[in-house]
């Protein structure tokens, strides 16, 4: 995300996901040196994958367009990289009640994946 600036008492502005395909070709370098929980919206290409795998991090996805809203459950914000960068820094947020799923995780389940083939084989959840 790449958040608002924050309104007086208020953590961080309006916070809402990003596309993450915008920072696949870093994302297994930056899992490789320690992150282990990442937001965004959108699937990962296999790279990306195998490096949640291997090093056990978790990609999140969350609604994008609802940036204000998503704000509200975000209760502290630190910059822990590249704050030279602005609104591009890593953050370190602490967050309560906030509306994500995980799309990959350690063993290598893929949500997007899952449900491309629940649907393929007419599976929708919807009626």
């Amino acid at each position: 995300m790449g958040p608002s600036p924050a309104p007086p008492g208020r953590v961080i502005g309006s916070a809402g996901p990003t596309t993450s395909r915008r920072l696949d070709a870093y994302t297994p370098r930056l899992i490789a040196a320690g992150v282990r929980a990442m937001i965004g919206k959108g699937s990962r290409p296999s790279e990306v994958k195998e490096a949640i795998k291997k090093h056990k991090a978790v990609y999140f996805v969350t609604i994008g367009g609802a940036g204000a809203l998503l704000s509200k459950s975000i209760k502290q914000a630190e910059v822990i990289a590249y704050e030279d960068l602005g609104a591009e820094a890593i953050l370190q947020l602490n967050v309560e009640g906030f509306p994500a799923i995980v799309a990959n995780d350690i063993y290598g389940g893929d949500l997007f994946e899952q449900e491309k083939a629940k649907y393929k084989k007419g599976k929708t959840p919807l009626p």
